[in-house]
């Protein structure tokens, strides 16, 4: 199963970026095998718009069974819903730290976006 994180680097000491769509880097970690490999997201750090549902795309595309970030706006909520990948919200310091939340269960499934869009 994999798991991506929002982060602000590309290390898993790395900052957990609380933005989704645009998250520096999306850390997709494998929690079988304990790899991850790093996804740039610099495409959407200053798109005007659409950069929740370019994100939620490439999340999706990558394979990713679930989305630990800080925040996740409606259009980026409803495409990652649709492909089945469950958003968890943390605010945690650390993609370590959201990893660390989620085995141990301490992360549950967001039922919504929690921001408008456009937020930053």
């Amino acid at each position: 199963m994999k798991i991506a994180i929002t982060a602000a680097g590309a290390t898993l000491d790395a900052p957990l970026d609380p933005r989704f769509g645009r998250a520096v880097n999306f850390i997709l970690y494998d929690l079988d095998s304990g790899k991850f490999e790093v996804i740039d997201n610099l495409q959407n750090l200053e798109a005007a718009q659409g950069a929740g549902i370019q994100a939620a795309e490439t999340v999706a595309r990558a394979g990713a069974d679930g989305l630990i970030t800080g925040h996740c706006g409606p259009k980026a909520f409803r495409v990652l819903a649709a492909a089945g990948i469950p958003v968890y919200n943390t605010s945690v310091a650390t993609v370590a730290q959201a990893l660390e939340e989620y085995r141990e269960g301490r992360l549950v499934p967001a039922r919504s976006a929690d921001v408008e869009g456009h937020w930053a």
